[in-house]
C-alpha cells in the first residue's frame, strides 16, 4: 500500500465496487463532471472499467483510496494515459461525498506523485480539471502543479460548455510530501 499522511492507495477489492458504484458513479452530477463522456447508469453486475480493474492494462493503474485510520474506503485514484516512452501520465481521483473537504484530495495527489515519479520513474504528471473544480485545483497546486493553460469551452457538462484547466508537474520541480 502507498501511504500519504491521511490516506492509503491500495488495490481495488471486490467489496469496494458496490460502494463506488452507488456513491460515485450513480451520482449523475458528480459523474458527469468527472468523466470524459456523458453519464450512464452502471448495472450491478457490470464489468465497467471504472469499477473493475484490468490488471493487464499497461496504460492505467487504478487504486482504491482508504483512510489510514480505520481503513474505510473513501474513493478512487488513477494514474492513466501512462506513456513509457515520454515518461508521462495523467492523474485522476474521485472522493466519496463523505470524504470531501477533509484534505484527502491533496494527500491522494501527493501519493500519486510518489507513485509516478519514484515507483514508475516518470518525468511529467498532468492534471486536467474543470475550471470551477476549486478543490482539485487546490490539491494540485499544493503539490507543486503549475497551471499551464486553459482549454476554453472544451468540456460539455450537463447542457453547457465549461473551461478546463491544464496543470503539470515535472519530477525536478516535485517536492515530496508523501513517503509512499
Amino acid at each position: 500500500m502507498l501511504k500519504g499522511s491521511k490516506i492509503g492507495l491500495r488495490a481495488r477489492h471486490e467489496d469496494d465496487i458496490p460502494i463506488l458504484r452507488t456513491e460515485l458513479y450513480d451520482d449523475v452530477v458528480n459523474s458527469a463532471r468527472a468523466e470524459a463522456g456523458p453519464w450512464r447508469p452502471i448495472s450491478p453486475d457490470s464489468k465497467d472499467p471504472r469499477l473493475v480493474v484490468d490488471d493487464t492494462a499497461q496504460g492505467s493503474v487504478q487504486f482504491s483510496v482508504v483512510e489510514l485510520e480505520g481503513g474505510a474506503l473513501v474513493g478512487t485514484a488513477t494514474l492513466w494515459g501512462i506513456d513509457d516512452h515520454h515518461r508521462s501520465a495523467h492523474i485522476g481521483l474521485g472522493l466519496l461525498p463523505v470524504a470531501r473537504g477533509k484534505g484527502y484530495g491533496t494527500d491522494v495527489v501527493a501519493a500519486l506523485c510518489y507513485y509516478g515519479f519514484v515507483v514508475r520513474g516518470l518525468q511529467r504528471l498532468q492534471i486536467e480539471t474543470l475550471a470551477d473544480n476549486h478543490a482539485m485545483l487546490r490539491s494540485a497546486e499544493r503539490n507543486g502543479f503549475i497551471r499551464e493553460g486553459v482549454l476554453r469551452s472544451s468540456a460539455w457538462v450537463l447542457g453547457e460548455f465549461l473551461d478546463e484547466v491544464l496543470l503539470g508537474l515535472l519530477v525536478q520541480d516535485w517536492k515530496p510530501t508523501s513517503q509512499g
